[in-house]
């Protein structure tokens, strides 16, 4: 019958193909062979004891030498290269507009705290603070890239695929004209913190003494402002650069450049996070942190270039051994040693402003010491 042929050789193909595959004619159920899997392991230093892998991966990081990736014909290092251009302006830009921006706008609604002014732009940029950057970066596509409404910017990349054959001043425009979307998509939840920042900073300062002698003695608003606020101020709002430049640079990269597809450092650590790159991953990690440490040291450094009182070369540290005195008491005994700092302040030692304003760090040690770091 033509049914049971048909069902018998159905059995028979059935039978043959569970017969290859416990046979292991199947090429994936054998696996890699063993000399393949010994390079690999060979290859990437698993034959050898974790420590000296771990001290030779110092080793290379420190040489900036983070190996090949394991999906792309180039070292993790030029990668990054090629990839760092990008982010770099992309975070350059949008730190640069939102401190254009919100200065000026929190010292408007420092001057006219309480007013009309003050509350609507406090609800604009409270709204904005509220938006995640990639919804409003889909906003964005779907009314100005060609979604559904304008086709006004473009919707990928950061230059045109003819930028080479442009003129000079047509390069400019064309940059221009692809990273406004990015920007804005960027900068449109940073303008609360530092506007914010700006806005009590200035309040806490116009509410100190000098200002109100300075008042006293005919001065100017516009010159107590500018020649005594703005300076003490703007120590704050420096400080939060570091903070704020890092934001833009990680977040905007790792959000907007995958939104806008931007080969940047952001789009390269979460496609390699994505395949497994682990190389690459390692790579991009390692210079995020890097850039962080340096720009820690660049806000210490702005510092002392706003009040010169501060010193970051060295600070006073003064060692109270506590004796014990009558009922129990401890009477101090000062010594005064003087603490080289090379080139950054760990501490976040400030100037001495007053005893109001003086800040101390106790450190009590269970010998009855304590020690009193004051610059």
């Amino acid at each position: 019958m033509p049914g049971a042929g048909d069902s018998g050789m159905a059995a028979s193909h059935a039978r043959t193909g569970v017969s290859n595959v416990s046979e292991g004619h199947y090429r994936g159920g054998r696996g890699l062979d063993p000399e393949v899997i010994a390079e690999i392991t060979h290859r990437y230093g698993f034959d050898k004891p974790i420590h000296e892998r771990y001290l030779k991966m110092l080793g290379d990081y420190l040489r900036f030498d983070f190996g090949d990736s394991l999906f792309r014909s180039a070292s993790v290092l030029e990668l990054i290269k090629n990839s760092m251009p990008v982010s770099i302006s992309l975070g350059l830009w949008s730190t640069l507009i939102i401190y254009l921006v919100s200065i000026p706008l929190g010292i408007r609604k420092a001057v006219s705290n309480g007013s009309h002014f003050d509350i609507w732009s406090s609800t604009l940029i409270i709204i904005g603070y509220a938006i995640p950057a990639f919804l409003f970066a889909i906003l964005l596509i779907v009314i100005f890239a060609g979604g559904s409404y304008f086709d006004l910017f473009p919707l990928r990349g950061l230059v045109s695929a003819n930028f080479d054959s442009l003129p000079w001043y047509q390069k400019i425009l064309d940059y221009l004209w692809h990273i406004t979307l990015p920007v804005l998509a960027t900068v449109i939840g940073g303008f609360a913190a530092l506007t914010m920042l700006t806005k009590n900073s200035f309040l806490d300062e116009i509410r100190k003494q000098y200002v109100v002698t300075a008042r006293a003695k005919g001065v100017s608003e516009k010159q107590i402002l500018w020649r005594h606020v703005f300076r003490n101020a703007m120590l704050l709002v420096i400080a939060g650069f570091p903070a704020m430049f890092i934001s833009m640079f990680f977040t905007g990269s790792l959000l907007i450049e995958v939104m806008f597809s931007l080969n940047g450092l952001g789009l390269l650590g979460y496609e390699a996070t994505v395949s497994r790159d682990y190389p690459v991953m390692f790579g991009t990690l390692y210079i995020f942190t890097l850039i962080g440490l340096l720009l820690n040291i660049v806000s210490d450094i702005c510092y002392t270039l706003v009040d010169p009182r501060i010193d970051l070369r060295a600070a006073d540290v003064i060692f109270e051994s506590r004796q014990p005195g009558p009922l129990g008491t401890f009477s101090p005994q000062p010594s005064r040693l003087l603490v080289a700092l090379a080139v950054f302040n760990p501490l976040r030692l400030q100037p001495r402003r007053g005893a109001d304003r003086q800040r101390t760090a106790r450190c009590w040690c269970s010998t009855a010491a304590a020690c009193t770091f004051r610059s």
